[in-house]
């Protein structure tokens, strides 16, 4: 059986930017694999009391990622172990046990040790901008690295990694929509999102059949889903330019088909 192995930074991260692949991968009989660095425990807390919940903010995620993983077909969850380390400038972000202070071989030989154990087909994580900046996801682009590296020195390699990311053209079709719609302040909260160029995305999957899969996977993190939130109350357009495909940079392998790829397992038998 082929495994597709995905390095995040939080729970409610795999849902949005690659719950369509995880589910197309499932649907295709593929093993999935979730790796989480942290239980995002430092988050904002949104419906729930932030006095009773802050303290098992951790435990509250882990189980709201449980059933998020359940929907989009993930056979194993894997936490690295890390605290959540909140955003630049914060105390946490500072915190000795956060991920983003982590030592990086340390880091990726936890990462190594379930590679071995999978020896996934695909691996999937952030690029170098860890997308939008944070310094846990830009700390998973690392630590994916140097963990492919370490394996790579043993003599295995996966037959593709995957950078996932947000293509220029995609970050306009949204922002378009969303003006169209009068929601242009939606804008501002991706502000820092500043989009792969068009011409370096490799790989573009059709997951518009999981779209609304993807959305329930995300309305299960329900102690981080601000109720204002656009990814749970974004309709038509805007819905579509965010769900209906995901996008991808080929880090490791060879392109299975001609670019632009329309599956990360183009290539790879059954």
């Amino acid at each position: 059986m082929s495994t597709l192995l995905l390095v995040h930074a939080h729970p409610d991260d795999e849902a949005i930017s690659t719950g369509g692949v995880m589910a197309m991968a499932h649907e295709q009989g593929r093993r999935v694999v979730l790796v989480t660095a942290t239980r995002g425990e430092v988050g904002e807390i949104h419906n729930m009391d932030e006095a009773d919940s802050r303290p098992r903010l951790a435990e509250i995620r882990t189980e709201e990622l449980r059933r998020a993983g359940k929907l989009l077909g993930v056979d194993r969850q894997v936490f690295l172990g890390y605290r959540d380390s909140g955003m630049v400038g914060t105390a946490d972000n500072e915190h000795p046990q956060s991920f983003h202070r982590a030592p990086l071989l340390g880091a990726a030989a936890l990462l190594a040790m379930v590679l071995r154990e999978e020896r996934p087909d695909v691996v999937v994580t952030y690029g170098a901008d860890g997308i939008y900046g944070h310094p846990d996801h830009v700390k998973a682009h690392e630590v994916t690295v140097a963990a492919l590296d370490l394996l790579d020195a043993e003599g295995w390699q996966p037959t593709k990694a995957y950078f996932v990311c947000i293509s220029e053209g995609s970050m306009k079709r949204m922002g378009d929509a969303l003006r169209e719609m009068g929601r242009a302040d939606i804008l501002e909260q991706s502000s820092d999102i500043r989009g792969v160029p068009d011409e370096d995305v490799t790989t573009v999957v059709d997951t518009s059949r999981f779209g609304e899969l993807k959305r329930r996977a995300f309305g299960e993190h329900r102690s981080q889903n601000d109720p204002n939130s656009p990814f749970l109350s974004m309709q038509g357009k805007v819905f579509d330019a965010m769900m209906a495909t995901e996008t991808y940079v080929l880090a490791r392998g060879a392109l299975g088909e001609e670019r632009p790829e329309r599956d990360l397992f183009s290539g790879i038998p059954d």
